[in-house]
């Protein structure tokens, strides 16, 4: 089965998908087990070490392989090169939000030994709103294929700005806190001026107030919105399947806290990593106008989930290349 290329047209059936209510039951039920993990995991606030971060990296990096294994067996190849593809998408751009992850942690002064719980709250935010998102979308591709052409025209003018920025950088940067949303949450409630360990909610001089770590929280769920809006188009332009596009949202989600401690001194290495999504994302968008574009038009030809997968891959492994390349010549320039 291929997923997209199942969609029908306005008025008929909703696209099928491997799922069943057991089915959806069983997958939601480890999920919440592995956040519940996690949550066991940063309940004692501490520095977490490479050790401790890579071994959490390769359990989460290990399951979503494991998954596609299963699925390849229980519904065959189709479904599971479409997981695959969708998790690395997913992966790829998550790896981005470490960013603006790592921008707001430093912003706040978020001590170490806090982060690690600020990153697990703002994946049960991410996970929440994308399975939102995943539902609207799911509707929206019931309504009709011109979903794909709205999804598309998104991840385009996603493209676009990611490129801009890449190549003439991001304009002046602000603080944390100046952000509207935050500037809005301190006017509803005073914030204390130093952290209080896990607590979000203090007495503070005879009143009840915030902590700075409940602002770094609420500031972590705004900006999980915005990468709701680009991550569910572009899964959405691998598989029309609501199960796979949770799932690969979910696996790619679940090892970002121990992800983040493990590439938080490479992140800024890889200087070209937003190229490489600008085309990715540019290169789903054609592909889901081409998709809209088929079923108006048959002759308009598709692109298969299979070459969508090496593309992607084969930008990913490029940028990185350039981008160590690029730092070993600016280290070479700057022994001379």
């Amino acid at each position: 089965m291929s997923p997209v290329s199942s969609v029908l047209s306005a008025g008929a059936a909703p696209p099928t998908s491997i799922a069943t209510p057991a089915l959806w039951i069983a997958s939601i039920g480890v999920l919440l087990a592995l956040l519940v993990l996690d949550f066991a995991v940063t309940h004692k606030p501490h520095k977490v070490s490479m050790r401790e971060a890579v071994g959490w990296s390769v359990f989460y990096l290990a399951l979503p392989f494991f998954f596609a294994l299963w699925l390849w067996t229980a519904h065959g190849g189709g479904p599971s090169v479409d997981f695959l593809t969708g998790f690395v998408v997913e992966k790829s751009l998550s790896v981005d939000n470490l960013f603006v992850f790592m921008l707001i942690l430093a912003g706040f002064a978020v001590p170490p030994e806090l982060r690690q719980r600020v990153l697990l709250f703002g994946i049960v935010g991410a996970l929440v709103l994308r399975g939102i998102f995943i539902a609207l979308g799911a509707a929206m591709l019931e309504a009709g294929t011109w979903a794909f052409l709205v999804f598309g025209a998104i991840l385009l003018l996603t493209a676009v700005k990611i490129m801009k920025e890449a190549v003439g950088g991001p304009g002046p940067e602000r603080e944390a806190g100046d952000m509207r949303s935050v500037r809005i949450l301190r006017r509803v409630m005073p914030v204390t001026d130093g952290y209080r360990g896990l607590k979000m909610l203090t007495r503070d001089k005879g009143r009840t107030a915030l902590t700075p770590l409940a602002v770094v929280v609420f500031t972590v769920f705004a900006t999980d919105i915005v990468f709701a809006v680009d991550s569910v188009p572009a899964v959405y332009g691998i598989t029309s399947d609501p199960y796979l596009v949770f799932t690969a949202n979910a696996f790619a989600l679940l090892g970002l806290r121990a992800l983040y401690f493990v590439l938080e001194s490479a992140l800024g290495r890889l200087k070209h990593l937003n190229h490489g999504l600008a085309i990715i994302l540019a290169f789903i968008g054609v592909k889901l106008v081409l998709h809209w574009a088929h079923e108006s038009w048959p002759g308009v030809p598709t692109v298969p989930t299979p070459l969508s997968l090496a593309v992607i891959v084969g930008v990913l492994a490029t940028v990185t290349v350039t981008s160590l390349r690029s730092g070993r010549k600016a280290v070479e320039e700057s022994r001379v």
